[in-house]
């Protein structure tokens, strides 16, 4: 039986840039057809074999600390159309929970994080590849927020994780992906004419006669 290839769509950009917002916006619009997110901070690598003073020491902006083998063979069986155990990330103990999510396959298949666009694999299986552009200073104030009212962190303790890791890691792997995107967003989920035209070009290819 041959079946209709399902859409591959990356969502790249820095920390606090807006992927989340357009994530759900795309996600709001096919939620009732069949859509499903993949989170690449879900496939952090297991650190289980590490001492846990060793795992705080990971550092979670850099293209070496994610099990991409693991994502794409997901990939590869979502597009088959077989369903996934995706792995669920502890950020408590700073490794790979026991626990894990079945997901099903999709039409829709959404591939968020800030390097999704850095591995040439990855990028081989999107069919539109996005790049969220917003400036560093709205990025700076947004992981500000969210570190402090979600994850209950000083602001000491933000401001020097970024000035010493994630603003070099941005500088030197997540922004220099922006050159492989089809489109760049600025400002994210505030730029509705963008996510207008993405949901315009989902709804064409998935009215498309491909077939695998």
């Amino acid at each position: 039986m041959r079946f209709k290839r399902p859409i591959v769509i990356g969502i790249a950009g820095g920390s606090g840039s807006g992927k989340t917002s357009v994530t759900k916006a795309i996600y709001d619009v096919y939620k009732e057809k069949s859509v499903v997110v993949i989170e690449q901070d879900f496939y952090y690598k297991d650190q289980s074999h590490l001492e846990f003073e060793e795992r705080l020491a990971t550092n979670y902006d850099h293209p070496l600390a994610f099990d991409n083998d693991l994502l794409i063979e997901h990939l590869h069986q979502l597009l088959k159309r077989n369903s996934i155990e995706k792995p669920v990330y502890d950020y408590s103990l700073h490794t790979r929970s026991s626990e894990m999510i079945l997901i099903e396959p999709k039409d829709v298949i959404i591939l968020e994080g800030i390097l999704v666009l850095e591995d040439e694999n990855l990028r081989n299986l999107m069919d539109i590849k996005l790049f969220v552009d917003t400036d560093s200073d709205l990025r700076i104030i947004r992981r500000i927020l969210r570190d402090i009212n979600d994850r209950g962190r000083s602001i000491e303790s933000v401001v020097e994780q970024y000035l010493s890791v994630v603003r070099p890691m941005h500088n030197q792997f997540i922004e220099p992906t922006k050159r492989y995107a089809d489109v760049i967003i600025p400002e994210g989920g505030q730029n509705q004419v963008a996510i207008d035209l993405m949901v315009t070009k989902i709804k064409t290819i998935l009215e498309s006669d491909t077939i695998v």
